[in-house]
């Protein structure tokens, strides 16, 4: 879910600021010329600013740990230097240097992933080791990868071709290839996963078909056609928290939402065990069934693209030509599809999770104006600040350890509690780490 790296043949900042929403979707990170900037989410449908870096150095990535302190940046000036901080505290925890620029980095609560064009370097997100190197990889000038947010199946995705769609997959626990998936006939240009580790939404650089496979599996699960008048480049998949929507972005102005229908109805009796009036299948589900059933009077040819599922809802942005990436969440129990985009603007559209359809613009904000920050803890420090007057690297092991810890103890949304929202709550902290060594 990210503007650069992971799914653009430019730089991670050509043609405006870096955006990228948090692993769970209830953040948003954007770094431009004058530092990095943290935005939460609020009930309201708004943003709200937690956080300024005001370094003056123009930032090109920029991740954050779910809702943990923790961030991982890389700058313009020093592209192949990773810097891990506790944003908060205002510290530079440590920084790695690698031999060509990092074109992408991916974070969850076990591992940390760095893309270069040739190679991958798998970090323990613990102490920072480096356990293993994944090297000689296909030519990925995009740095497309994929790290799944799930701990229990900590996979990462990657090209294992640059003439065809082919998907590495790749167990970061256990450090061993876990499985190849032939996903198109033409190179891969977007990779998403799933909360829950176990499906993989794949995009090729024709951009007319979408995929879903179950991982290890290799089942191919779901398939959507985006559209047949013309090809695209997909800029971004994204999965919601749920697992019953996956949103894709491209160079058009038009971003699609697919349900994926068994996890849609799981979603539907979620909600109506919380206490809300079940939905009535929609006219979409109908049309599915109806479709369905007359696919065996056709050929085989016309048969293959009617059986493709079409998108089940879609929104317009105001402004083409600027890549963007999608979040679908909900706000205040209200599905929403966020769509935030390099020009600075974050775009809030109503999402009906019975009929879908054409999304209505709600809100409209400006990620580059001026504000105040909430939670400005260390507004005047840089990114070589360091831990009691110290530099990262004149840290003791024991000191790293335990200020990567305290960064990545999350801290719950902000707004009301939810005790049956499993985000409202800081993960448990395992007291050993178990993991394999290169």
């Amino acid at each position: 879910m990210s503007l650069g790296g992971g799914n653009s043949s430019e730089g991670p900042n050509a043609g405006g600021i870096f955006v990228q929403f948090n692993q769970d979707c209830t953040s948003l990170v954007a770094g431009s010329s004058s530092g990095y900037h943290l935005f939460s989410l609020t009930p309201d449908d708004g943003i709200e600013e937690i956080y300024g870096s005001r370094s003056g150095q123009e930032t090109c990535l920029v991740d954050r740990l779910f809702s943990s302190s923790l961030v991982a940046i890389v700058t313009v000036s020093a592209p192949r230097k990773l810097i891990v901080c506790h944003y908060k505290k205002g510290t530079e925890i440590c920084n790695y240097s690698y031999s060509n620029t990092i074109l992408a980095v991916k974070l969850n609560r076990s591992r940390l992933i760095v893309c270069l064009e040739e190679s991958l370097h798998i970090h323990n997100i613990r102490d920072m080791k480096i356990l293993h190197t994944i090297r000689d990889t296909p030519p990925n000038a995009r740095g497309l990868c994929a790290l799944s947010p799930c701990v229990d199946h900590c996979y990462v995705a990657y090209p294992g071709s640059s003439a065809v769609g082919e998907v590495q997959i790749f167990d970061a626990v256990h450090l061993n290839a876990k499985c190849v998936i032939s996903a198109h006939d033409s190179p891969l240009a977007a990779l998403a996963w799933s909360m829950c580790g176990r499906r993989l939404a794949t995009a090729s650089e024709r951009g007319t078909v979408i995929r879903v496979f179950a991982v290890p599996e290799r089942t191919r699960l779901y398939e959507f056609r985006r559209g047949m008048k013309r090809c695209v480049s997909i800029a971004c998949l994204a999965f919601s928290a749920c697992g019953a929507y996956l949103a894709a972005t491209s160079n058009t102005e038009t971003v699609h939402v697919f349900r994926l229908q068994e996890n849609a109805e799981r979603a539907v009796e979620d909600s109506a065990a919380a206490g809300n009036s079940p939905t009535e299948p929609g006219w979409v589900d109908w049309m599915s069934q109806t479709l369905s059933a007359g696919l065996v009077y056709l050929p085989a040819q016309v048969t293959d693209v009617l059986s493709q599922g079409r998108a089940f809802a879609s929104a317009k942005l105001p402004r083409a030509g600027y890549r963007a990436v999608a979040a679908v969440t909900n706000v205040s129990r209200q599905a929403r599809l966020l769509v935030a985009t390099s020009e600075g603007i974050l775009y809030v559209y109503s999402l009906d999770p019975t009929e879908g359809g054409e999304c209505t613009l709600l809100r409209t904000h400006s990620l580059l104006e001026p504000r105040a920050p909430a939670n400005d803890v260390a507004s005047g420090c840089s990114y070589a600040g360091a831990l009691r007057g110290r530099l990262p690297e004149d840290m003791t092991e024991s000191e790293r350890e335990h200020e990567l810890n305290t960064a990545m103890t999350g801290s719950p949304p902000r707004g009301s509690y939810d005790i049956r929202d499993p985000r409202h709550f800081p993960p448990m902290r395992a007291t050993t780490d178990t993991s394999a060594t290169e």
